[in-house]
């Protein structure tokens, strides 16, 4: 089904022309790991963990409830893909429907929301080039005028498929539709999608601010000290919508992505009072068993002293709503 924009959303004031770094590697917290550690990981199965419980994983495809313009709701799609309504505007993070991406086996788990049940997408917010959370099928299936957020230097990417109202933003830039601010954010990972764009494009996570609710969606990242930044220049954060995956073995990637304990501290350095997981359940990306990542995000959580209630962690399809 092809979606539309809504009438009433007011498009986005098309980018100003401006030229970015050629690349990005200065912004790096970590040196990347090289070819022999990735071998390494791979040939002991790093990468290949048992998934004989994915039936586990929890799906609930019970559709989209209605939601007023004055709260807000998230329902998880899968991995990093948020349905979020937010100020009147659906928005899509990281959206990815194609039951493969390249170089990993087929998703283990369906969409929690079937691409005919959309309503109208009035912005897609991109966090980095990756392929779990940039996919070409996916963003093939939307009209070409949707308005698209991305990091500095990735919008070629969106023009040269036809995409007309794409807007660039280094950290701290903001842009907005109607009422809602789409704010980019910091995070602790890098960019590459071929063998020679290694850090040409930027990376981050987005702070979207309506009238009555302000949620953070960080993408992909491990931990460190841009977290109370992003507290400090955006606070009273509702909701953090948290990856809790892909990380083990740790050796490897922590320089890539936070583990379920420390996605609970970055939670509280933002200053969020409540967190929705994610980056989970969806792909096999790395050698923790399938059911871990939530499992020790509630065990995190609980140690944390923090109300069980503010842990969002979700079935896949399942929606959650901020009243306003």
């Amino acid at each position: 089904m092809s979606q539309t924009v809504s009438p009433e959303t007011t498009p986005i004031t098309p980018p100003r022309e401006r030229t970015f770094p050629a690349d990005f590697k200065d912004r790096l917290t970590c040196p990347l790991p090289d070819f022999r550690e990735v071998l390494s990981v791979a040939w002991h199965g790093g990468f290949r963990p048992d998934i004989g419980d994915a039936d586990q994983i929890p799906v609930l495809r019970a559709g989209l409830p209605p939601v007023s313009t004055r709260d807000a709701a998230v329902t998880w799609v899968g991995h990093a893909t948020y349905v979020l309504r937010i100020g009147g505007l659906t928005v899509l993070t990281d959206p990815v429907w194609s039951r493969k991406i390249p170089g990993v086996r087929q998703r283990l788990t369906p969409p929690g929301v079937a691409w005919s049940d959309l309503p109208p997408v009035d912005a897609v917010v991109i966090s980095h080039n990756h392929y779990d959370h940039l996919d070409a099928p996916t963003m093939r299936r939307l009209p070409r005028h949707t308005p698209v957020f991305v990091p500095a230097n990735l919008g070629s990417w969106f023009t040269k498929k036809g995409f007309t109202n794409v807007t660039e933003l280094d950290w701290w830039e903001s842009a907005q539709i109607g009422e809602v601010a789409f704010d980019f954010v910091p995070s602790h990972h890098w960019s590459r999608r071929s063998l020679f764009d290694t850090c040409k494009s930027l990376w981050g996570g987005w702070v979207l601010t309506s009238p009555n609710q302000r949620v953070y969606f960080a993408g992909d990242t491990a931990y460190g000290d841009r977290f109370k930044l992003i507290g400090d220049r955006y606070p009273g954060i509702d909701l953090a919508l948290m990856p809790v995956g892909a990380y083990e073995p740790r050796w490897f990637m922590h320089v890539s992505h936070v583990d379920p304990g420390e996605a609970v501290q970055a939670c509280a350095d933002v200053g969020a009072r409540r967190m929705s997981t994610m980056h989970w359940g969806t792909f096999l990306l790395s050698g923790e068993s399938l059911m871990a990542p939530v499992q020790e995000a509630r065990a995190a959580w609980i140690a944390s002293g923090r109300d069980r209630a503010d842990l969002w962690d979700l079935a896949i399809g399942e929606t959650r709503v901020l009243t306003g």
